[in-house]
């Protein structure tokens, strides 16, 4: 396993990130796996030597952070580890149980150590932006959890460039940190973020880790035109509904048609794609199943021609913005 630095920060990852997204319980998800299911995959995972594994308090309603630690805590000592989670979504009832204000920050960083039971985060990410709070307070109160030691580095995900600078600028202004990861929505299907993330990200030093890098399965072929649901997770994710749709299809064909002549399955083909990208870091994949993750990683090895990173480019179709 290749390990790359995050950025332009000191912090070294695998470039392939175990999603623990799809590991808690059935709460708000059919297809997440119980601790016991998701040991085998996880213990994969750390024997192809993978060290970065992102969470949120909002997975399972904070039942994926509480996997996660148990999970994390039989293979690895502490800081050879490097664990991800978030905050933004909401976590009660009322005005203050959810956002980017320094009460909601300093409540939800205690909480998810509590669950995770660690000490700290190595990267504590904002999940959305809020435009409901100054973004001076914003990066003061992440700011505070880095100096309090509970995260060692803070990141974002998805939303505007102009709204990601913002953030930045603010915290530069005040001789705080700042963002060293952008977590955004990226794959051959929904490629929008070349247009002003990615330049920017790679202008300023940032590193890119994409959420759904397979297109929520559908590069893996979870479904097919005309509404077809090949899997549990196609047949109950509304949110992909929302952001693919018949016309990515074409994308699909064309990837079916490169990893055909190279002999290898589509979703080793699609991630290998990302990885070719500047400036991916270590896309995010979320894994069921064993082979799952061994696509991820044998992805980590494919090289592809210029002409076949063209050809696969080649069908897509501007989007909408999707995902923030």
């Amino acid at each position: 396993m290749e390990y790359v630095p995050v950025g332009k920060s000191g912090l070294h990852v695998s470039r392939i990130c175990l999603g623990m997204m799809s590991y808690g319980d059935h709460s708000d998800r059919e297809w997440v796996l119980p601790e016991h299911d998701a040991e085998p995959i996880v213990k994969a995972a750390v024997d192809a030597g993978i060290n970065f594994y992102d969470t949120a308090d909002a997975y399972s309603n904070g039942q994926s952070e509480v996997t996660s630690g148990r999970l994390l805590a039989k293979f690895f000592k502490r800081e050879e580890v490097v664990v991800a989670t978030k905050v933004f979504m909401p976590q009660g009832k009322g005005p203050n149980a959810y956002g980017l204000s320094r009460k909601h920050i300093f409540d939800a960083i205690d909480a998810s150590l509590r669950r995770l039971n660690m000490d700290y985060v190595d990267l504590y990410q904002i999940h959305r932006f809020d435009a409901r709070v100054p973004v001076e307070e914003t990066m003061g109160a992440l700011n505070d959890v880095v100096l309090a030691g509970k995260a060692r580095y803070i990141g974002a995900s998805s939303m505007y460039a102009w709204q990601f600078q913002q953030l930045q600028f603010a915290a530069e202004r005040a001789g705080g940190h700042q963002f060293i990861s952008m977590q955004n929505h990226y794959n051959l299907a929904y490629r929008e973020e070349e247009r002003e993330m990615l330049p920017l990200c790679a202008n300023t030093g940032v590193g890119v880790i994409p959420w759904s890098p397979l297109a929520r399965g559908m590069l893996t072929g979870n479904r097919d035109r005309g509404g077809v649901r090949n899997t549990t997770r196609a047949e109950t994710d509304a949110f992909a509904d929302l952001l693919y749709n018949d016309d990515d299809f074409a994308v699909v064909d064309r990837l079916v048609e490169v990893a055909a002549e190279k002999e290898l399955p589509p979703a080793q083909v699609a991630l290998a794609w990302l990885l070719h990208q500047s400036p991916v870091t270590a896309p995010i994949i979320g894994a069921t199943k064993l082979r799952h993750l061994e696509d991820a990683v044998a992805a980590t090895k494919v090289e592809l021609t210029r002409d076949e990173l063209k050809r696969l480019g080649e069908p897509y179709q501007p989007h909408r913005i999707l995902g923030h």
